[in-house]
């Protein structure tokens, strides 16, 4: 569905409406009666697990699972499938820089990824009220999977050319990517970029923003949009997300949600930070809502706000959970 993203987002912003983009697929498998395994390798489960969520919920955007080992997959990754449980990386593809050097930047038709274009294609045909928020990694989280997290980091600081040329490979990758998702029908997409939380604000530009910054420019205007989600951030790199000029920047509940906006521009959304485990998963649902209610009312000066998740909400999240986060919201509107 064509929807103007800017003008989307104005809306938002505007008149003092309290949106809500919870990043939740998993809660809509378990209503269809599929599987984790199921939707990460069905793109027609998958959309409808993402359209059964639409229906049940007043979602402000529908979004689909963030799964952070498509791209690692593609690239030529071992990954772990569990029946009721997120796909895993196991291992490292890369031991060192001859490897980097060595490795192609696969086709969009490696893996699982045909499956991930299709089932953004099926929800953005399927879904006519809201957007539909495609999803992928971001640079510096796909090299720390293709290379393992703990020797990326190494390897920035004893060599930063080497990777910089790995980063260069999956940017290329990624931009593919987005592009597809673009033409596949979806209103933006959800880059999720975690590791780079682990960053300084300076390494998080060096290492991720001058990257992000270039798939921005490639696919964001006014009918599609990125959203920067980076659960890793305790506030330390905002300055850089926001350099990457993505239209909205989504964080974790590792932050202070005030304190980040504070640093995103006014003209984009601030997105965040209701724990997905502690909360959505755990808690009960008065505990739920007030906790719901509570950041709405911390953030009411924040017109640019939309409250979320901090991350995609787990598996086996009770549903009477989710319905107490829009009981939550419905009261603070009220």
């Amino acid at each position: 569905m064509n929807i103007n993203m800017t003008q989307w987002a104005r809306g938002l912003m505007a008149g003092g409406r309290t949106a809500a983009v919870p990043i939740m697929t998993h809660p809509g498998i378990e209503i269809i009666g599929k599987r984790v395994v199921d939707a990460v390798s069905d793109g027609r489960v998958h959309a409808d697990a993402v359209k059964a969520l639409a229906e049940r919920f007043p979602t402000a955007a529908a979004t689909v699972i963030m799964d952070l080992t498509v791209e690692a997959e593609a690239f030529g990754s071992d990954i772990v499938f569990e029946p009721d449980e997120v796909p895993a990386v196991r291992g490292r593809l890369l031991c060192g820089p001859a490897d980097i050097d060595d490795m192609k930047v696969p086709s969009l038709r490696e893996g699982r990824v045909p499956q991930y274009i299709r089932a953004t294609m099926l929800a953005s045909r399927e879904i006519t009220d809201r957007p539909v928020l495609a999803g992928c990694i971001g640079p510096f989280s796909l090299a720390g999977r293709l290379y393992d997290m703990s020797e990326i980091m190494m390897l920035i600081m004893e060599n930063p050319d080497a990777a910089c040329r790995l980063l260069e490979k999956c940017n290329d990758f990624i931009m593919k990517y987005c592009i597809a998702l673009k033409e596949a029908g979806a209103n933006g997409v959800v880059m999720a970029e975690p590791a780079a939380g682990l960053l300084s604000d300076d390494d998080c530009m060096r290492f991720s923003s001058v990257y992000v910054r270039k798939v921005v420019e490639a696919v964001q205007d006014d009918m599609f949009t990125v959203v920067l989600h980076n659960c890793g951030n305790t506030g330390q790199c905002t300055r850089a997300m926001v350099a990457t000029g993505a239209a909205a920047y989504h964080f974790g509940n590792k932050c202070d949600m005030a304190e980040v906006t504070r640093d995103v521009p006014a003209t984009a959304l601030s997105m965040g930070n209701l724990d997905p485990v502690t909360l959505f998963k755990d808690a009960t649902p008065d505990a739920m809502r007030a906790a719901t209610t509570d950041l709405l009312r911390r953030m009411k000066d924040f017109p640019n706000f939309v409250i979320s998740s901090g991350c995609d909400t787990p598996p086996h999240t009770p549903m009477a959970n989710i319905e107490a986060f829009f009981e939550g919201v419905s009261l603070f509107r009220s």
